[in-house]
């Protein structure tokens, strides 16, 4: 499974919007095991649906010190008032980070792997990265949190790295 990136041909993805799941079957299992199996080949913390060309409600991560953890037709129900900088990157545009300010804690209610529905509360990295794959599926890139001035920065550093 292969991470879709801006420049591919299939990159249109990455901006359109994720549809609900509407049931976890024998796909959804496969598709879990291979989005786990491409984020640990690309060295990630995070991957959603629409990075591997499956615009469907999913991401799943693994954030530093904690368990892989799937989330299926997520929703986040609350966040912290406490907005704090950190740097972000995504599979999706390799080789470049920019500071992205996002809260610092939320509440996220979703379904396991095996369709079992479940809340969490989040704080620190693991908010953050649940935040950044959760925008994956509203078709928001971290790069769109920037001002226009640093985000072409960005671009047209990711350019130079990829030779376009």
């Amino acid at each position: 499974m292969d991470v879709v990136t801006l420049g591919n041909e299939r990159e249109g993805v990455l901006k359109e919007k994720a549809t609900l799941i509407s049931d976890i079957n024998e796909e959804i299992e496969k598709i879990v095991q291979a989005m786990i199996e491409a984020m640990i080949e690309s060295d990630g913390i995070g991957l959603a649906g629409p990075q591997v060309d499956y615009p469907k409600k999913i991401f799943i991560t693994r954030a530093p010190g904690d368990e892989t953890r799937i989330f299926i037709n997520p929703e986040i129900i609350q966040t912290s008032l406490d907005i704090v900088p950190y740097e972000e990157g995504c599979l999706s545009i390799p080789g470049v980070f920019a500071e992205i300010m996002r809260p610092e804690a939320i509440t996220i209610q979703a379904w396991n792997e095996k369709g079992k529905p479940f809340r969490l509360d989040a704080e620190g990295i693991l908010a953050r990265v649940i935040q950044h794959e959760y925008d994956h599926l509203k078709g928001v890139l971290f790069i769109d949190h920037l001002n226009d001035k640093k985000k072409q920065r960005v671009l047209k550093m990711y350019n130079r790295r990829n030779n376009r």
